[in-house]
């Protein structure tokens, strides 16, 4: 027998929600062709998926961008579990993303009962090239002595002793960066459920950091980002970025083949 159109077709998960019934959210779904998204239901939990080819979609931009919009879409209703980015069925069978949800009804349940009320907010704080390296100089005076002296050298002859005041603002750099780091954390702590440092890159990044609120909250921790801005933002930048799916907290990922 020929294999069919439809055959040849997947179901693309983007995240669980808690809700009876089924619901359409509009023809947004990944890819060029504007699938609808829509609701595979199982007593009182729901997929949000929409079809689509069977592939592998790249973390391309345009692509994660497709993904995140619909999560957003979703996120303006219900809390939500994010599942992993480019998870497809290999064939278009809702049956089968009914035996997912029955299959881990409980665990499915229980994260979002933790997830609800709650969203992530993500911070990311870098320091101000020119003022930072000025505040080192003034704090640490070993350096500004030693770039004192050799200012008056030939620059030649002052060649390598150049190289190590580099070393020495380097190693300041990553001191102050921890001490600010710590700083921001012991403040912001308090006011979360949940706190995940991520990778930095860059000399300069202070902080890359995750938190999980409730949503009650959020006014009073604008208020404590807002006051450390104060403080010290002549030193470092804060980019405060709001409301995000909660992928730092839980990103499912599910094996749509051993359904």
């Amino acid at each position: 027998m020929a294999e069919t159109e439809k055959d040849k077709e997947g179901i693309y998960l983007y995240c669980i929600i808690r809700h009876s019934g089924a619901i359409e959210f509009g023809p947004i779904g990944i890819g060029t062709r504007a699938d609808r998204v829509y609701t595979v239901n199982y007593k009182d939990l729901c997929v949000v998926v929409s079809q689509s080819a069977v592939m592998r979609y790249e973390a391309r931009r345009v692509n994660v961008t497709a993904h995140a919009l619909v999560l957003e879409e979703v996120m303006k209703q219900f809390t939500i579990l994010p599942i992993r980015f480019s998870t497809i069925s290999g064939s278009y069978d809702e049956s089968k993303i009914v035996r997912i949800i029955e299959k881990e009804y409980d665990k499915f349940s229980n994260l979002l009962e933790k997830m609800d009320g709650k969203k992530e907010l993500g911070l990311k704080v870098l320091a101000i090239e020119e003022p930072i390296y000025k505040y080192i100089l003034e704090k640490h005076d070993n350096i500004c002595a030693l770039k004192d002296k050799l200012a008056k050298l030939d620059p030649v002859k002052a060649h390598y002793q150049l190289m190590k005041i580099g070393e020495m603002v380097e190693k300041a750099l990553l001191k102050e960066n921890l001490y600010f780091s710590d700083l921001i954390i012991n403040v912001l702590t308090p006011l979360v459920e949940e706190v995940k440092i991520n990778d930095k890159y860059g000399e300069r990044m202070v902080l890359n950091a995750a938190f999980l609120i409730i949503n009650e909250t959020e006014a009073e921790f604008d208020k404590a980002i807002n006051a450390l801005n104060e403080q010290y933002g002549s030193l470092l930048t804060f980019k405060y970025v709001g409301t995000l799916p909660p992928y730092n907290f839980v990103n499912l990922v599910i094996n749509t083949e051993g359904s």
